[in-house]
């Protein structure tokens, strides 16, 4: 089972990262989204989406409750396009 703040891989890619979102489509394709480390220059790099059955879990990563803060909200710059 996989779960929001664990690290994990994608089978294919070898893209590593933490689990920090997932959709559940109507017709059944689920996808989990990846944000991986920052970069040797400091630099973030973009969420990628992944389908379920390409997700390795490495590790317990991050739990939720650790980056939850008071007030949600504001632009989401890791939210899936098309």
């Amino acid at each position: 089972m996989i779960k929001l703040g664990q690290k994990a891989r994608d089978k294919i890619t070898g893209f590593t990262g933490i689990v920090i979102g997932k959709i559940d489509y109507l017709f059944g394709c689920n996808q989990y989204g990846l944000t991986p480390e920052i970069d040797k220059d400091g630099k973030t790099g973009e969420t990628q989406w992944f389908d379920d059955g390409r997700i390795v879990v490495l590790g317990r990563g991050i739990l939720p409750k650790e980056v939850r803060s008071k007030k949600n909200g504001g632009p989401n710059r890791d939210r899936p396009r098309a």
